[in-house]
């Protein structure tokens, strides 16, 4: 069990987060279109997994927004929005910010993510979402890196996790 801060409070989180070298757990997630999307929906394709609570909050949607900028500049990538919204409200917020460099996907049905990545929020006042986290793989699914934020408010090392890729 981690703990990251909401605020500066402590929260518990569930799961072992993942660490460079490790190969990722598998995952089952919930497209825009409502289908259940594996890792092997991207097979051969690096993936940047940006992991958020909610697209309904700032720090969460600029995360998005960054990542969406430098998704097009990278090669054989696919960057993966993970939150806990429903599929529909993803799609409504890519679609009204214009983003359309990123995949967003819902752990609805997808919630033994939560706990296989290490990021199930199991306390205070955002328990049942997930923290704050970006895990980076290779075309074969090795983390080539991972950031568990510390305070669930702050925003990733995107330098960190695109350099991962060069």
């Amino acid at each position: 069990m981690s703990t990251v801060t909401l605020g500066g409070n402590p929260i518990e989180l569930a799961g072992k987060f993942p660490q460079k070298g490790d190969t990722a757990p598998p995952l089952s997630l919930v497209g825009a279109d409502l289908a259940d999307v594996t890792l092997d929906n991207y097979a051969g394709k690096r993936k940047v997994l940006n992991i958020v609570p909610s697209l309904d909050t700032p720090t969460c949607a600029t995360s998005t927004r960054k990542f969406n900028a430098e998704a097009g500049k990278l090669d054989n990538t696919v960057v993966l929005i993970v939150s806990g919204d429903l599929p529909f409200a993803a799609k409504r917020f890519c679609v009204a910010e214009g983003l359309d460099n990123v995949v967003t996907l819902s752990t609805m049905r997808g919630r033994g993510f939560m706990r296989d990545y290490g990021v199930e929020v199991t306390s205070g006042p955002l328990a049942g979402l997930t923290a704050r986290a970006v895990v980076v793989l290779d075309a074969d699914n090795k983390v080539l890196h991972s950031q568990l934020v510390d305070e669930i408010k702050n925003e990733p090392d995107y330098a960190a996790a695109l350099a991962a890729l060069q």
